[in-house]
Formats: structure tokens, sequence, C-alpha cells
């Protein structure tokens, strides 16, 4: 691919052609990698795709070290392509730059610069000196896309905030009796699950937990078409974030049935109950009575949970919403309607006049079986 017979136009060509399927196979992790980068490479030699990988799990080998294992000895002089910038120090694994240059690789082409401060050129300068050639920001739009979350958290140390909220075209959330299952069908529900999966954790208020004895997990067999590629094994269950500052959760609930982290935000740690060993207590500061979200956020991003699905009533929703802390809002809306008398979706104190209602960009809707899905940005 470095030889001058090729032109510029079919260079980029070919680029592309090989970064979509490293953006292809880096999407078979975004339910795995968690709070990792999904990661794809593709080693090409003499037009021939000798070795690809992706990252799978957190803790295991990087995209690079699992196409480079896979091409072995026919690495030397190859081209690898790689959605994000091979990192270039020691972490839980060896740094991917190094493992590039010790296998021969001649050049190097990149979907986006790593925004890890730990890393951000610094891989590339390293390919470098080696004499690899590189060339970065090749279909960068999509490269991005892999990772919203992680981008967010490097490059302004606050994770990425998705709330979701189903309703009936009414934008009612509850019957009066506080009746909600199921408001929408099966296919919005497994879309809730994959979104689930997606996260590094999930936020929800001591009212939903009681009142839906929710377990708030990953439910593989609700996973729908991704389950074919994944073990139930495989699928990494986010942090249980659930905001309890009056105390009122108890071990019998069904959250505590499965054994996964559970991170319990008290505006007073509590010590009196005995929770099981994956249970951890923080404390935030508090705000007008209750726990302050802001203060909940930053701690989380200190945790590194990068990306965050508030799955609540309306209540916490609202508050979330008031504000500024979400960035995407999820709505998915059945073809019902429920009656004036039925619970709202969004409870947001303090909004007296049009010009302080909080502006949305709809960036997407479509149907999710006979569901209506609305992803939109909150304008801040």
């Amino acid at each position: 691919m470095q030889t001058p017979q090729i032109s510029k136009a079919k260079r980029q060509q070919l680029n592309e052609h090989y970064m979509l399927r490293a953006i292809a196979l880096a999407k078979k992790g975004e339910y795995t990698t968690s709070p990792n980068p999904a990661v794809g490479c593709v080693l090409v030699k003499d037009g021939e795709v000798i070795g690809e990988g992706w990252h799978q799990k957190a803790g295991e080998g990087h995209a690079e070290v699992n196409a480079l294992k896979q091409a072995g000895d026919k690495a030397k002089d190859a081209t690898a392509f790689v959605t994000l910038e091979p990192c270039s120090h020691f972490g839980r694994t060896p740094p991917c730059a190094k493992g590039l240059i010790t296998a021969g690789v001649k050049h190097v082409v990149i979907g986006m610069q790593d925004p890890n401060p730990l890393v951000s050129g610094r891989g590339i300068t390293m390919l470098e000196n080696a004499g690899i050639t590189t060339e970065v920001a090749v279909l960068e739009s999509a490269a991005k896309g892999l990772n919203p979350g992680f981008i967010k958290l490097m490059s302004t140390d606050k994770p990425l905030v998705r709330c979701k909220m189903a309703s009936s075209l009414d934008g009612k959330t509850a019957m009066a009796n506080g009746e909600s299952k199921w408001i929408t069908g099966k296919e919005a529900r497994q879309d809730v699950q994959r979104y689930r999966a997606k996260s590094c954790a999930i936020i929800s208020g001591a009212d939903t937990v009681i009142i839906d004895n929710a377990k708030l997990n990953v439910r593989y067999n609700e996973l729908g078409f991704i389950a074919n590629d994944l073990k139930e094994t495989d699928v990494r269950q986010p942090v249980r974030v659930i905001i309890d500052s009056q105390n009122r959760l108890t071990p019998t609930l069904a959250l505590f049935d499965q054994k996964s982290p559970i991170i319990l935000v008290r505006t007073k740690l509590e010590n009196g109950q005995q929770w099981p060993h994956f249970v951890k207590q923080i404390q935030v500061k508090e705000r007008s009575g209750k726990a302050d979200l802001t203060d909940l956020i930053s701690k989380l991003a200190e945790l590194g949970l990068n990306t965050l699905w508030v799955e609540s009533g309306a209540r916490l929703a609202g508050a979330f919403l008031a504000q500024a802390l979400v960035d995407e809002l999820v709505l998915y809306q059945a073809p019902k309607l429920m009656g004036e008398n039925s619970q709202g979706l969004f409870d947001i104190e303090q909004l007296t006049h049009l010009q302080d209602a909080i502006q949305l960009s709809i960036e997407d809707v479509r149907m999710i079986g006979a569901d209506i899905k609305i992803t939109a940005t909150v304008n801040k």
C-alpha cells in the first residue's frame, strides 16, 4: 500500500475499506469491554487480510494483540488498521504500540487519536520513532461513535449520561395505582437490555427498586439478536447505583439476588445493615434534603465509570434533567392512551415560563416493534 503506483484516491478507498472492517470488529466488543473502549484491528499484507482482532474484555488482550497473534510471523511489513490509537503505556496489559513495533509492522492507519491523557499522541510518536509510518483520522467520525462515554470521560472528566423513560403517547408512565408493566412491547424492552449491557453503570432510585422489586441487571435471554454472538458468561453486568438517602433498602430485595457490584448512595452512611460482599456504600453531599446528583456523577467518574444509564421514576429523571446532567434522552412511546389521572413522564420543578423549558435536539426517531423510539440530545 505504500508503493507509488497506488493513487491517492485508491489509497483512501483501501484505507476506508479496511477501517470499516476494523470498526465492525470493534462493535463485537461493545457489550463486553466496558469501561475499556471497544477497539478493532485488521492486519493487511499484499492485499490480503492476515490477522484481525478486537478487544473482548477489560483486562484481556487488546485488539492489536489479538490480530498479531492471528497473523504470527506474517505481520512483518504489514499494514495495521486500528480504530483507536495504539496505547503506549503499561496498564493491565503491555503497550500495543510496542507490540506492533516488535512484530515489524511497517505502516499503521488509525481511526482516531486516543483522548486518554496517558496515551494521546504518545502511541503515534512511539510508532514513528521506530520508523513506522502512520495515518490518523481515517473515518474518524465513525471511530468516535464507537466509544462516546470513554471519549467524554477522558476529554472532560465527566461521564456520558443517558436517561431512559417509557410512556404512553399521552406521556404517562404508570396508572394512578402504580401499575406500569408493561407499557412498551418486547422489542423495546430488548433494546433497553442492550443499552444496559453497553453501560458501565445503571442509576436508579430506592422508589423504583422497592415498588417494582427491580433487579436492574442485564438479562441474557432478553438481549435479542446480540445474544447470538455472546455466551451468557460473556455478558458483563453493569454496576447498579441506587440512590437511597433514607436508607430504606433491605438485603431481602430482588436487587441483591444478582451477585454483581452494587453501590448504595447515601447522604449519611449507615452501618446497621449487613450487606453482601458485592455491595458498597458511598456518601455524597446533600442538596435540598436529597442526594446531590452532581457530586454523585463526579464520584462515579472518579471510579472510571464512563457511560451511565439512568433508569428511574419521574422524580429522579426530572432531577437529572433539571440539573443539566443528562446528555442523551432515550424515550420509548407505546401506542396507548392512559388518561389524565395516570402518572406523568418527568417531575421537573421550577419551570414557570416557556423560556425555561428544557430544549432537546432530536437525533433519531424509529419504530421498535410497535413502539416509537426517540433519541434526543439535551441542549445545555
